[in-house]
């Protein structure tokens, strides 16, 4: 009688044949949990459990371990992803408003990278917003302007991704620094926020480099506190 085949070995043994066959290439990331419970019709306990198992075939590598990531009501929003496609296949019922796509100067973000005031930087500023109305985070992106990005004020995100835009233009953080405190809100933040001035969000700063060195992009976010948390890991993980 042949063994019985538990969920969890069959989802890994279907993703095991698409990374082997090249249907999914070397290098790029599987769909988040949300996106493959609902393939698979399976809880997310199957799903982690059989990307264990392809971990352990050393076909996909997890980040287990090391690094921080800032997660949405438990789940954690992966950078590489950008948070808008991390928080869709999530299934959060999040919206996105852009306040502002432009270039320009802008002195602060210059000063704290380093560059000088002059730097002309693509600028977009966005709140993330619930089904409600209620906004649960604001987002200032920074990304020292090239040639490519020049024209995106005109013709807009693709597919309303930052992430996917600055992969377009051949740019892409493969490493960096994320820095967190509590701050109060400004009156200028509350207003956007529609909370009260002084009320304390978890602050983030973000500084994603490219392969070689240079600064790709800086995300300055205030978010909500009772939605989000910054989650530290350190060591490595059991073999």
């Amino acid at each position: 009688m042949p063994r019985q085949v538990l969920k969890h070995q069959g989802v890994a043994r279907v993703l095991a044949r698409e990374i082997r066959s090249g249907a999914l290439e070397p290098g790029s990331r599987l769909p988040g949990e949300h996106a493959l419970t609902r393939r698979f019709e399976v809880s997310r306990t199957t799903v982690r459990q059989a990307l264990d198992e392809l971990s352990k075939q050393g076909l996909i590598s997890t980040h287990a371990g090391v690094g921080s990531f800032v997660t949405f009501d438990g789940g954690v929003l992966d950078n590489r992803l950008g948070w808008t496609r991390a928080l869709a296949d999530q299934g959060a019922r999040v919206t996105t408003e852009t306040l502002c796509l432009d270039t320009g100067a802008d002195a602060g973000p210059a000063r704290e990278l380093g560059l000088g005031e002059e730097t002309e930087f693509l600028i977009l500023d966005r709140l993330r917003v619930l089904p409600d109305g209620t906004p649960v985070a604001l987002e200032r992106s920074r990304v020292p302007l090239v040639a490519a990005l020049a024209d995106v004020p005109a013709r807009g995100l693709v597919d309303d991704s930052l992430t996917k835009t600055l992969a377009a233009a051949g740019l892409r953080a493969t490493h960096g620094e994320e820095w967190a405190s509590v701050r109060p809100l400004s009156d200028d933040d509350a207003a956007l926020l529609r909370r009260r001035a002084g009320e304390p969000w978890l602050a983030t700063r973000r500084v994603g480099r490219g392969a070689d060195g240079r600064i790709v992009e800086q995300v300055r976010s205030l978010l909500d506190p009772a939605r989000f948390e910054l989650h530290l890991g350190f060591g490595e993980p059991p073999q």
